[in-house]
């Protein structure tokens, strides 16, 4: 018998091999082989553990991978991309913040916590799917109730299959109204429960964990489930109704069973920002908590048990991505240990001018056809030649190598100076029909780039 991922993991990502997993990120990251190749393996890798034994999957544990290269050249991206293709649980965290002064940052457990939060979610929004077209149906029999007259006796001298009867047509003539928004205007008063107790945070030793405490369970003879009666329109006593049915239909438990069976199995943990706890051995000040951290972080990624308010967790089958520019350390001074722990090590390369005329066009969310749509909001048929595309590709890379080389994000801060005008005019333009061309690039972001203390700021 084999291990079984959650059956929407299986179903998504289990019949794509690697070069279609490849083909799947090539979508929204430009270039990146490499990572692209590593990151599809892993995930590959995965799916195949699904059909061994259980004794033999257990064992084999992921190839975490290390990701080195400068920033805003798509570590983040393709690591959030691949989760959502295999519709894993997938959390970023940044390793600086368990550095804050005198190391008194979050507590590192939490990363997990917070990915079996994000499991749960995952796994309540897929149960909802399921049962909503029955709460809808319940919510309508509830605000049904509500608005139709209570049926009165049966008369001794009627009969009644044929009083039900009629009374059922009324409410069915009642529902056809309501589903056509002919009630839309009436008031109901529906009784809603008051805003449960506000959770507490229980500090234990140097951490802080997130405990729920329901004093209505502790004390259930004081708090019944209390409520008031409230007035409110048709359509929204209608949400409101549904979204009560909703929460009856949904078993939380069984929910929080599947999101930790999740998270266990499937989940992947990106952690940003390595290279900022990779401090050498025999340093003095700030290194010394760096090094903590990273000993903190060591069973984590090693597979541990952390205590969430759903149950224990095991991380030994996380996938855990790690990324870092390595500008200033190298990946040698992170301790041995958990240098062992990311076996897979990929390099990312800088961007350049070919590249950035393609992030601004080829990908499905490309930055152009992001303007292009938000102008077409304002009735504005924006267009950009392939002249103008080139040269904003040759202004973001002249930038990068002037000042600090940000990678693609420059693209964005130079189509948010280049567009300034049209954007703020916009709903005032006479002419709704505008080109982007050369002429206008440079005029919008030759002077900028020419002043090197003014790009600093501006861009």
């Amino acid at each position: 018998m084999a291990i079984l991922l959650p059956e929407k993991t299986r179903s998504t990502a289990g019949a794509l091999t690697p070069r279609q997993i490849v083909a799947e990120l090539d979508k929204y990251v430009i270039g990146q082989g490499a990572a692209k190749r590593a990151v599809a393996i892993a995930l590959r890798n995965r799916m195949r553990r699904q059909k061994l034994s259980p004794e033999l999957a257990e064992e084999i544990a992921p190839k975490n991978i290390l990701m080195i290269g400068p920033t805003g050249v798509g570590k983040t991206e393709i690591a959030r991309r691949l989760a959502r293709l295999a519709q894993s649980p997938f959390l970023k965290v940044e390793a600086s913040k368990f550095t804050e002064v005198g190391y008194v940052g979050r507590d590192v457990e939490s990363m997990v916590r917070d990915v079996v939060e994000l499991g749960v979610d995952m796994v309540r929004g897929e149960r909802l799917e399921e049962v909503r077209a029955k709460a809808g149906q319940n919510a309508e029999d509830r605000l049904l109730d509500i608005l139709l007259p209570p049926a009165h006796p049966v008369a001794p001298d009627e009969d009644p299959g044929a009083a039900r009867e009629s009374q059922q047509q009324t409410r069915e003539r009642f529902r056809e109204q309501l589903r056509a928004g002919r009630l839309d205007a009436r008031t109901v008063e529906i009784d809603v429960r008051e805003k449960q107790f506000p959770s507490f945070e229980i500090i234990a030793g140097s951490s802080v964990e997130e405990v729920d405490i329901n004093l209505k369970d502790m004390l259930p003879g004081l708090f019944q489930g209390k409520t008031k009666r409230r007035k409110m329109k048709v359509p929204e006593a209608l949400e409101h109704l549904k979204a009560e049915e909703e929460q009856k239909l949904i078993d939380m438990d069984s929910v929080a069973r599947a999101a930790v069976e999740r998270v266990e199995q499937a989940g992947i943990i990106f952690i940003d920002e390595i290279d900022k706890i990779a401090g050498r051995e025999g340093s003095h000040g700030p290194d010394i908590s760096r090094e903590g951290v990273q000993r903190d972080i060591l069973p984590i990624v090693e597979g541990t048990t952390v205590n969430t308010k759903y149950g224990i967790v095991r991380t030994d089958h996380i996938l855990f991505i790690a990324a870092g520019a390595f500008h200033v350390s190298k990946p040698s001074d992170l301790i041995p240990e958990l240098q062992g722990r990311f076996p897979i090590r990929v390099e990312l390369e800088p961007l350049g001018r070919d590249e950035f005329v393609r992030i601004l066009t080829e990908p499905k969310s490309a930055l152009v056809k992001q303007y292009m749509a938000l102008m077409e909001t304002e009735g504005i048929t924006l267009t950009f030649t392939d002249d103008a595309i080139r040269c904003i590709a040759d202004f973001a890379t002249m930038v990068n190598d002037q000042t600090e080389n940000i990678g693609a994000r420059r693209l964005a801060t130079m189509l948010e100076k280049l567009l300034d005008e049209i954007s703020f005019e916009g709903p005032d333009l006479e002419d709704k029909t505008v080109t982007i061309d050369e002429a206008y690039v440079t005029k919008m972001l030759a002077d900028i780039v020419k002043n090197e203390d003014l790009s600093r700021y501006i861009l």
